[in-house]
């Protein structure tokens, strides 16, 4: 039997796990182990980023197809600039190649999509593709794909709260009047309900400064699978785990035929 039959039987049975009500809206996923992969098969890490620029294709079909309506990504931190810059270089024009190659099909499945990030450090021809990426999507409603390039969580936040700052000085708002609310819209991501589920590959445990406010009260689904061996039994994987979760935001799960004062002091 092929590796792809055996994947495919593999869908259908974890697929009949998953309750399609309870499905996460949005998720977000910490693209991590690229480079890894590839140097473990001695290969340059250039073939891991190209690996997982199809993986990404194939999450965001399954996503769609199981009723996520957000899917966010980290395809490139502002600590990424840190890394060699023959490596850099390339990232950046596959960025652009990808896009091109890769926009009118994304157009066509009614994808919407938004880079989220500080764009200005990136070539002029970059810039433009993406500007033209996010022109030719901005009306589509059936899925919105986020995807993070020069982004820092810790950066968003210190850029919201200049701009709050700054319509407070100038008397556009008062200090009163600043809550979560009007914090989330100065957010990159002001819009978009908070990701309900977070996917980090390759077995790092930490969530390396990716939406630190919007990641508050998200599951986060830990898998030491590379990203380029990713692919959408691992996705469902992490589907039917974040649906064994019992997300009670703070509070306790409903007690029934027992008070408070009877659970707590049995």
């Amino acid at each position: 039997m092929s590796s792809k039959k055996i994947i495919t039987e593999r869908n259908l049975e974890l697929s009949k796990d998953i309750d399609k009500r309870r499905i996460p809206q949005h998720i977000a996923i910490i693209m991590d182990g690229n480079g890894r992969w590839a140097t473990k098969k001695g290969l340059p890490r250039s073939f891991g980023h190209n690996k997982g620029v199809n993986v990404l294709k194939e999450i965001i079909t399954a996503s769609k197809n199981l009723g996520c309506r957000v899917l966010t990504v980290f395809a490139f931190s502002t600590e990424n600039w840190t890394r060699p810059s023959k490596e850099v270089d390339y990232l950046i024009n596959l960025f652009g190649n990808v896009l091109r190659k890769e926009i009118e099909e994304i157009h066509s499945e009614s994808i919407k999509i938004k880079f989220i990030g500080d764009l200005s450090p990136f070539p002029e021809t970059l810039k433009s593709i993406l500007q033209r990426a996010e022109s030719l999507t901005q009306n589509n409603q059936d899925f919105i794909l986020n995807v993070c390039v020069n982004y820092g969580g810790r950066q968003e936040i210190v850029k919201a709260a200049k701009e709050i700052a700054l319509k407070s000085f100038t008397g556009e708002i008062k200090a009163s009047e600043v809550n979560e609310e009007l914090f989330n819209s100065e957010l990159l991501t002001k819009g978009v309900n908070d990701p309900e589920l977070l996917i980090r590959t390759s077995g790092e445990k930490r969530i390396s400064n990716f939406l630190l406010w919007q990641l508050a009260y998200s599951e986060i689904y830990i898998t030491d699978v590379l990203w380029p061996d990713f692919n959408e039994v691992e996705f469902l994987k992490a589907i039917i785990d974040y649906q064994s979760r019992n997300r009670r935001f703070g509070g306790i799960e409903s007690l029934s035929n027992e008070s408070f004062e009877d659970s707590y002091c049995s």
